[in-house]
């Protein structure tokens, strides 16, 4: 089965930008208004768990982010399995077009202790954090998910904001690379600072959203992102500011990257590694690199909010989604990076072509040398948060 496209020019992004100051800013303003401290302490985020009794859940998904029976789209295969095999039914929506959107939404019920009506969603690591912070999501038990345990990508184990992962768990992962069009450019991109050659004067667009930019822009600076420091943010910013005032950067985007680059109206551009697998399959000239410095690997993670009523039942799911057989039907269809490497071989053995090829494709299985050069990003602190936000909005222009 061919992987199912999602096309180019598709406004729809599952990492958006950032909003004006952020949802740490708007944290702070509620605050200021006379809410009550958001923090939930932990012996008070657990509801009466309904899951023996009620066999289903709710899971609150991004659009485009499931496989699809190519027959009918409205039923998704692997969800339908689950089902069959456990008795448990899903409610799914695809209700998260963005994350700080999606935290205006629920955060009213978690800061004022009450429940979300969702069992399960899927939000972008850097949101993940904030949430983390607040104790507004559970543990997991993982004694009821031994595929986690076992089959989770040891890279996003152990990222800074969840140690030892015991609140989120991968849906899916991705790099934030740099994408060029070889054949136009007539030659190879292999360090961030390529962008900066003045022949690419005003054929380059860079990340708006501060979340989704900073880390590789440090990362051509030999930063070290994993321990990032306030210092090495400024003199980032510096330097984007001097190449804004040059006209160096085109402009700054969101997912609308994609048709630039496939236009021909941008020669390279930052970029995310499951966009450019859909653009090569319509343009073969587009490339995606990991930059000789370095780039950043993210995630997009599920987890589970307080006093959800099906907590046992959600976390069936989620370790049904790391059985490696169902990681390489979702990762056939969606194509981000996988986060089972098991499924690599599942998806090697299959007698479609196609997706025999997947398991070679270093967009979806990072090979050794390419991870060698993927770091996770220590996440912006609540603290930070406002003024950096307000510093790199007045850059973007925000």
């Amino acid at each position: 089965m061919r992987p199912t496209a999602i096309p180019a020019t598709s406004p729809f992004s599952r990492r958006r930008l950032l909003r004006a100051l952020g949802g740490g800013a708007a944290l702070a303003a509620l605050a200021g208004c006379g809410v009550p401290a958001a923090y939930v302490e932990p012996g008070d985020r657990a509801g009466r768990d309904r899951s023996a009794a009620d066999k289903s859940l709710t899971f609150a998904n991004w659009p485009l982010y499931i496989d699809v029976d190519d027959n009918d789209a409205s039923r998704r295969p692997t969800l339908d399995a689950f089902t069959q095999s456990t008795g448990i039914s899903v409610t799914y929506t695809e209700e998260i077009n963005d994350n700080d959107e999606f935290f205006g939404k629920i955060s009213p019920a978690l800061m004022n202790h009450q429940e979300t009506g969702r069992d399960l969603m899927v939000i972008s690591d850097w949101m993940a954090a904030r949430f983390v912070r607040l104790g507004w999501v559970q543990e997991m038990d993982r004694a009821r998910q031994p595929n986690v345990t076992r089959y989770l990508d040891p890279q996003l184990r152990t990222p800074a904001f969840d140690n030892g992962r015991l609140h989120s768990v991968p849906w899916q992962s991705g790099i934030t690379g740099i994408a060029y069009n070889k054949k136009k450019l007539g030659r190879e991109i292999q360090h961030v600072s390529d962008l900066w050659d003045p022949r690419l004067a005003g054929k380059v667009t860079l990340f708006s959203g501060l979340d989704e930019s900073f880390a590789l822009l440090m990362q051509g600076n030999g930063v070290d992102i994993t321990k990032w420091t306030a210092a090495d943010f400024h003199r980032m910013c510096d330097q984007v500011e001097k190449l804004v005032a040059k006209k160096q950067i085109r402009r700054f985007t969101g997912n609308d990257y994609t048709s630039d680059l496939n236009k021909g109206d941008v020669l390279a551009c930052q970029a995310y590694s499951g966009d450019v697998f859909q653009l090569k399959a319509d343009n073969p000239d587009i490339e995606f690199v990991v930059p000789e410095e370095g780039a950043e690997l993210w995630a997009e993670s599920m987890m589970i909010p307080n006093l959800a009523r099906h907590k046992a039942n959600a976390e069936a799911l989620v370790d049904y989604y790391y059985d490696p057989e169902v990681a390489a039907e979702l990762a056939a269809s969606v194509n981000y990076v996988c986060p089972v490497p098991a499924a690599r071989d599942v998806l090697a053995s299959s007698k479609d072509k196609d997706e025999a090829e997947l398991a070679e494709d270093p967009l979806i299985f990072p090979d050794d040398a390419m991870r060698k050069r993927l770091a996770i990003a220590r996440d912006i602190t609540s603290e930070e948060r406002v003024e950096f936000a307000k510093r790199w909005n007045a850059i973007v222009g925000l």
